[in-house]
């Protein structure tokens, strides 16, 4: 399976224009991404920009005609929106793929999106690291599930799928750890959206679904 996360970036004043051209084209876009062979397809807003997620098989290769629609549905938004950071150019900070759940009614998501301090990707990405060697060739069942991180020139989108049933309120260990952690990553990066609001005491909005497949 093949991950195909890219960002767009809105022009100044063109967010509002922007969202409503993509809600007129969503329908032809859907139906581009069912030819492809493309699943799980989501895009989400945050700021000024829009992270766009999907996935595909390996075997997968884009026909001429479909390419076409593609590139008429970026130049369609192109008045309002520019590649940020385009497809097959964000590097994966971090992934814990688990057990994929294809009855997305499974599952509830978690999008987020950080900007990384000056100088700070390598030791984002060690960090991370660490973390994918202590869990080692271990298959996490959850709650975390399809969970992936991506570089965008400096500011970190990740993708999560949280298996509804190991929803439970926080124990004090778990927010103790929860706290440490984020206490920490705070030292190499600043929030964009909401996640650690709770502990800061800061205030961001929460990430908003656009569109999805």
């Amino acid at each position: 399976m093949k991950r195909l996360p890219f960002v767009l970036r809105f022009r100044p004043g063109c967010r509002d224009a922007g969202l409503k051209t993509l809600s007129g084209l969503w329908n032809e876009v859907t139906r581009v991404l069912n030819r492809q062979g493309i699943e799980n397809f989501s895009v989400w807003s945050i700021q000024d920009f829009l992270f766009c997620y999907g996935e595909y098989p390996d075997e997968i290769v884009p026909s001429a005609s479909e390419s076409a629609a593609a590139e008429a549905w970026e130049n369609a938004l192109s008045p309002y929106c520019e590649v940020f950071a385009a497809q097959g150019t964000l590097p994966l900070m971090y992934h814990d793929i688990g057990i994929v759940r294809t009855d997305k009614s499974l599952i509830r998501h978690r999008v987020f999106a950080t900007k990384l301090k000056p100088g700070c990707a390598e030791e984002y990405k060690r960090r991370h690291d660490g973390l994918v060697e202590a869990r080692g060739d271990k298959v996490t069942e959850g709650p975390e599930s399809n969970f992936t991180i991506w570089n965008a020139n400096g500011y970190i989108f990740g993708y999560c799928e949280l298996v509804k049933s190991y929803d439970h309120e926080m124990t004090e260990a778990e927010k103790a750890s929860t706290i440490a952690w984020e206490t920490r990553q705070l030292e190499i990066m600043d929030w964009l959206t909401d996640d650690v609001d709770w502990i800061t005491g800061e205030k961001h909005d929460a990430i908003q679904l656009v569109c999805r497949q």
